[in-house]
């Protein structure tokens, strides 16, 4: 095995095992709410726009302080900010569990959002300090694969959860969010003694690895700021970062408007709590396929705009699709196509702006883009919710979620995106200064 083959896959295996489970817990915990929901809203008397407006009132909090976090993460290093996110997040995620109505379930929610700020984006910010630019839709992929993932495994888990209603006189619900919050707790002492900050840190690479990485990586960066260096301020307002940003909306709204809702809708099929948590996993079992094979191919056809295109396409194409038909059967089919498309665009519109921004411009840049792009984890379940009330049925909410994936499928291939930036230039690697 050469030495860049050797070099990733120590580094793949070393860090993206862990990261995936981290971001499993944590995404875990961030949509349990719609688990909850069954029975929750009934013992606390949420209506549907109530429950919306709490379900994504966590993503305005999570906007105002995602920034600040990712910058904190590039001062103090990703080990110690993670560790705290993540203790920090366990105990509000566990604190819903005593929630009594909606001004609590609204305040939970909020210091939920600012708790976790900077987790997502400072990851893909760790993770361009330890990848080359023509691996990150493979290993992004991987890494963003715990998000279908943490509905394959826990929407059974959740379901099955809610069965233990009474026990030592709590809900439920109750307790799917205690112990669906202790993993978090653990994780977070964990993060301290496991990660590594950066290659130049990591002792258990081999002196030819490690070499070879950050040599690697410094010419990497050179040849982005060759082309233009970008202040952190300048990447805050750049026109590409914004657009992609928008992009981003799009597809996140498609998929926390589609994860906060699908419990409900598919228990209304007839189902129990547990068959409903089996069934709700199928479009996540093929998001997780296309996720990681849609951005592998990505990556060995070096194409971007394309991949993330089509694949925004399906999404809004199968939510669209769902609205059509009363046959729970034919429903799900389309909820699983959208499944495919919604998770397959994300890891190939993250490699957009990491190609061409590095440094304290990278942390702020991916910020950006995550904090503006989340805001649509408020607009989908709130819209979702709204209409619901308004009209009786979830068709308008799901017709809204589809157009906000069309646009994004617009805005992507409008943008502007120079795939060289992503190559090492042929001939000698720099060395590190």
């Amino acid at each position: 095995m050469d030495l860049e083959a050797r070099t990733l896959r120590r580094v793949t295996l070393r860090l993206v095992p862990f990261l995936v489970l981290c971001y499993f817990v944590a995404y875990l915990d961030r949509v349990n709410v719609g688990f909850a929901k069954l029975t929750m809203s009934k013992d606390l008397g949420l209506s549907e726009t109530a429950f919306g407006l709490g379900a994504g009132i966590f993503f305005i909090a999570y906007f105002l302080f995602e920034v600040p976090s990712n910058l904190f993460l590039e001062r103090f290093g990703a080990r110690k900010w993670i560790a705290r996110i993540m203790f920090s997040w366990g105990l509000l995620s566990g604190a819903m569990a005593f929630i009594g109505g909606e001004t609590s379930f609204y305040v939970v929610r909020v210091l939920l959002g600012f708790a976790e700020a900077g987790f997502f984006p400072g990851i893909i910010f760790f993770l361009t300090l330890w990848f080359p630019a023509k691996e990150r839709a493979r290993i992004i992929g991987l890494f963003m694969a715990a998000i279908p993932l943490s509905s394959v495994i826990g929407a059974p888990v959740s379901g099955a959860l809610l069965g233990l209603d009474g026990w030592m006189g709590m809900h439920g619900w109750q307790w799917l969010y205690i112990l669906e919050a202790a993993p978090a707790l653990v994780l977070s002492v964990v993060v301290l003694f496991y990660l590594t900050d950066k290659p130049a840190d990591a002792t258990w690479l081999a002196a030819d690895e490690q070499a070879w990485l950050i040599n690697r990586l410094a010419t990497e960066q050179k040849v982005r700021e060759a082309a233009r260096h970008y202040s952190v301020w300048q990447a805050l307002t750049d026109p590409r970062v914004l657009a992609v940003s928008l992009v981003y909306f799009g597809a996140v709204a498609c998929n926390y408007g589609f994860s906060f809702f699908l419990p409900t809708i598919v228990k209304g099929f007839g189902l129990s709590n547990l068959q409903t948590g089996f069934v709700v996993a199928l479009p996540y079992i093929v998001g997780t396929v296309g996720m990681v094979l849609w951005g592998r191919r990505s990556d060995l056809k070096q194409e971007r705009k394309g991949h993330a295109a089509i694949a925004l396409f399906i999404a809004a194409a199968g939510i669209g699709a769902s609205t059509m038909f009363d046959d729970p059967l034919v429903k799900m089919v389309a909820f699983t196509v959208a499944g495919f498309g919604i998770f397959a665009s994300l890891p190939v519109i993250w490699t957009l702006p990491t190609a061409y921004l590095s440094g304290p411009a990278a942390a702020g840049g991916i910020a950006v883009v995550n904090s503006i792009g989340n805001l649509s984890g408020f607009f989908g379940p709130y819209a979702m919710g709204y209409i619901k009330d308004a009209t009786g049925s979830y068709n308008g909410g799901l017709w809204t979620l589809a157009a906000a994936g069309f646009v994004a499928m617009v805005i992507v291939m409008a943008l502007r995106h120079d795939s060289s930036l992503e190559q090492a230039p042929s001939g000698r690697i720099m060395p590190a200064e």
